[in-house]
């Protein structure tokens, strides 16, 4: 196997379990005045734009899915949902068992860490509240960078953080947002977690015409390295 410098994780689906929106976000519904399935069908046709942070600040990214939903409430209200929807989102997710051992492995063993997530404004606000965070020597959202997977751009700017070029580099996600197919565009090695948890997890525009090497959990990606790191620390 070729040496790797750094190892760059997915982070929805990839450092965590697989995810579906949980039943806070009917509250959010309820707060904007929005049918549910309105709100979710609006939320799941505009994620990448979104995503992409073009529409502005939480608030007014909320505001415009509101014009999209064909509802109007107060800004009192949107500002509540704003709230909510941080709470809803960071309670949708939890790390999978291996994340923090991984990594934690992975720097001992000097490899470099980081993290390159499609995102709204929510997970760069909660990230630092989580054990992964000071695990991860770069942090790339799509919200901030201002594109989305598989846009090259964002795997370059983790690779310009690091000092490091693409062919150092090893990509590990689930194939959301057609990720693999965007790392190795962009000069990467790719493999995607494909373990069990991920057969219900919410995911958009995956890569299901990328046939590469697949891992049944997170823990094999030391499999793919250095053999002296395959232990994971309990």
């Amino acid at each position: 196997m070729p040496t790797y410098q750094a190892v760059l994780f997915d982070f929805f689906g990839t450092l965590t379990c697989g995810v579906q929106r949980g039943t806070a976000h009917l509250a959010i519904a309820e707060q904007l005045g929005c049918p549910p399935d309105t709100l979710i069908e609006v939320l799941d046709r505009t994620y990448y734009q979104r995503a992409s942070g073009r529409l502005g600040n939480a608030e007014a990214t909320l505001r415009w899915v509101c014009d999209q939903a064909g509802v109007h409430p107060s800004q009192r209200a949107v500002r509540a949902a704003v709230a909510s929807r941080h709470q809803a989102i960071r309670a949708d997710t939890r790390l999978r068992d291996e994340a923090v051992p991984v990594l934690a492995t992975l720097r001992h063993r000097g490899v470099r860490t980081g993290l390159i997530s499609d995102c709204t404004h929510e997970l760069p606000e909660f990230l630092p509240q989580l054990a992964v965070a000071p695990l991860l020597d770069v942090r790339v959202f799509s919200v901030q960078v201002g594109c989305c997977k598989p846009d090259p751009a964002l795997y370059w700017a983790a690779c310009r953080r690091l000092g490091l070029a693409p062919a150092d580099c090893l990509y590990v996600g689930d194939g959301g947002s057609q990720e693999l197919t965007g790392a190795e565009r962009a000069g990467m090695t790719a493999v995607r977690l494909a373990a069990p948890d991920l057969a219900d997890h919410m995911v958009f525009n995956a890569d299901r015409s990328w046939h590469g090497p697949a891992l049944a959990s997170l823990a094999e990606v030391l499999d793919l390295l250095d053999p002296a790191s395959r232990t994971v620390p309990a």
